[in-house]
C-alpha cells in the first residue's frame, strides 16, 4: 500500500523489477537454494587493487573532508588527461564535473537542460532511469520504439520524425543497457547534425566505455561535438560499482549552473572514492582492467550461441558492456505467457535469475529477457544448462 500523501512525481517512477527479482533470488539463496546471478548489471570483479590501496591511504592521510562541488582538481585533471591518451581529445578539466555515479551526472544534466513538461527522446528500449530522472524534473520521456533494424539505437530519422516544439534533448547511449549496442562514428555524427538543426541538446551515456569487443572503434561524441554532454562512470569499466563515483563532461558554459546545483543538490561527490580513483588510470591498473574486458568477451562468446540453442531468438550480437537481450517469444505459452513470469519461472524452477523487459521500455517489453554476463565461465555454461534442462 502507498503512503498517503506523496507527490504525484514519486507516484510515477517505476519501480526497478530486477530488483524484484533479486529480492526473491536472495529469498532463495537463505533457503539454501543455489542461484546463479545473471540479473543486475555489476561487474563481478572486485576493484582493482591499486585503486583500493589508493582509498586506504586516502583515508589514513585524513583526506575525509568535503572537496569542491566539481570534484578535486586532480581527478578533473586526470579525466581530461584521459580524453587525450583514450581518444586524442582535447578537454579542459574545467568541463569535467564529478559526480556522485553516473546517476548524479543525469540527475544534473535533466535538472539544467529539461524544463517543466518539456521533452527529452530517448530510445526505447533503453535504461530506465533515464526516463526516471526526466519524470523527477517534470519533464517528460519520449521513448522511441527501436528495433535489430536500427541496431536498437536512436538514429537521425528518429530525431527529425520525432521531434517536435517541446523536445529540448536527446540521449542515447554507446554502449548501451540492455542490448550492447554501439553508436559508430558516422550514427554519432548524423545524430549530432540532426539535433544541431533541431536548436536541441545531444547527450550521450558513454559508461561503458572500456568495455567493447571484436576490436570495434568506440569514439566519444567528443571527438565529433565538443557541444554534447557526456555521462560517464568509474563502476563498469573500472569496476569501481560500490564507491558511487561518476563525471560529466559540458560545454565549458555551462560549468557554472552545473557548480551551482552540485552545490545544492549532492554538495560533492564522496572524497574517499575521488582519491582513490586517481589510480584508476595508473597503467597497472589499466593493464589488469584490460585483462578483464577479454574475460568479458570470452564470456560473450560462449554464452551468446549458447543461448541460441534453447530457442531465444539473438538479432543482435552485442559489441560492448555486459548483456545480451534476447527475444524468448518462442519459449512463452498460457502458463508463462510474458518475460516477467518467464523470469520468475527460470529463478524458482532453474535457479537462474535474468531481468524482464519490463524494466527497459514498453516496446515489444514482454517478449524480451536480458542475461548479464557477469558471472564466471562456469556459471554461465550450468546457467543454460539449468534452462535447458525445463524442456521449453
Amino acid at each position: 500500500m502507498l503512503a498517503s500523501g506523496l507527490a504525484q512525481r514519486s507516484k510515477d517512477i517505476d519501480p526497478f523489477y530486477v530488483m524484484d527479482i533479486l529480492a526473491q533470488a536472495k529469498k532463495l539463496e537463505k533457503q539454501g537454494q543455489d542461484i546463479i546471478h545473471m540479473e543486475v548489471g555489476e561487474p563481478d570483479f572486485e576493484t582493482p587493487q591499486p585503486i583500493i590501496e589508493a582509498g586506504i591511504a586516502a583515508l589514513k592521510a585524513g583526506k575525509t573532508h568535503y572537496t569542491p562541488a566539481l570534484g578535486l582538481p586532480e581527478l578533473r585533471e586526470a579525466i581530461a588527461n584521459w580524453y587525450q591518451t583514450q581518444y586524442q581529445v582535447t578537454v579542459s578539466p574545467n568541463r569535467i564535473v564529478v559526480t556522485p555515479g553516473a546517476s548524479g551526472a543525469l540527475l544534473l544534466v535533466m535538472g539544467a537542460l529539461l524544463e517543466r513538461d518539456k521533452k527529452v527522446l530517448l530510445a526505447d528500449p533503453g535504461y530506465p532511469c533515464n526516463r526516471n530522472f526526466a519524470r523527477f524534473v517534470e519533464g517528460k520521456a519520449q521513448g522511441i520504439a527501436v528495433g535489430a533494424n536500427s541496431n536498437y539505437q536512436l538514429t537521425a530519422e528518429h530525431i527529425n520524425e520525432h521531434w517536435d516544439d517541446d523536445t529540448q534533448l536527446a540521449l542515447v547511449a554507446s554502449p548501451s543497457n540492455p542490448t550492447g549496442t554501439v553508436l559508430s562514428r558516422q550514427q554519432l555524427t548524423d545524430l549530432s547534425a540532426a539535433i544541431k538543426a533541431k536548436h536541441g541538446h545531444f547527450v550521450v551515456d558513454e559508461i561503458y566505455h572500456g568495455l567493447s569487443y571484436d576490436g570495434i572503434d568506440t569514439p566519444t561524441v567528443l571527438s565529433i561535438d565538443q557541444n554534447a554532454f557526456v555521462i560517464n562512470s568509474f563502476s563498469k569499466f573500472f569496476g569501481m560499482t560500490g564507491w558511487r563515483l561518476g563525471w560529466l563532461v559540458v560545454p565549458e558554459q555551462y560549468e557554472p549552473v552545473m557548480d551551482r546545483l552540485a552545490q545544492n543538490l549532492f554538495l560533492a561527490a564522496p572524497t574517499m572514492s575521488q582519491y582513490a580513483a586517481l589510480a584508476a588510470f595508473n597503467n597497472n591498473t589499466l593493464e589488469l582492467l584490460e585483462q578483464r574486458r577479454q574475460v568479458f568477451e570470452q564470456r560473450r562468446d560462449s554464452l551468446f550461441p549458447a543461448l541460441d540453442t534453447l530457442g531465444l531468438d539473438l538479432t543482435t550480437t552485442p559489441q560492448g558492456a555486459f548483456y545480451i537481450y534476447a527475444n524468448c517469444s518462442k519459449l512463452l505459452n498460457e502458463q508463462y505467457p510474458n518475460s516477467m513470469a518467464l523470469s520468475r519461472y527460470f529463478l524458482q524452477q532453474a535457479g537462474v535469475a535474468i531481468t524482464p523487459g519490463n524494466d527497459f521500455g514498453r516496446y515489444q517489453a514482454e517478449q524480451y529477457i536480458r542475461f548479464a554476463y557477469t558471472t564466471n565461465q562456469q556459471r554461465l555454461v550450468e546457467a543454460v544448462e539449468r534452462i535447458h534442462t525445463l524442456g521449453l
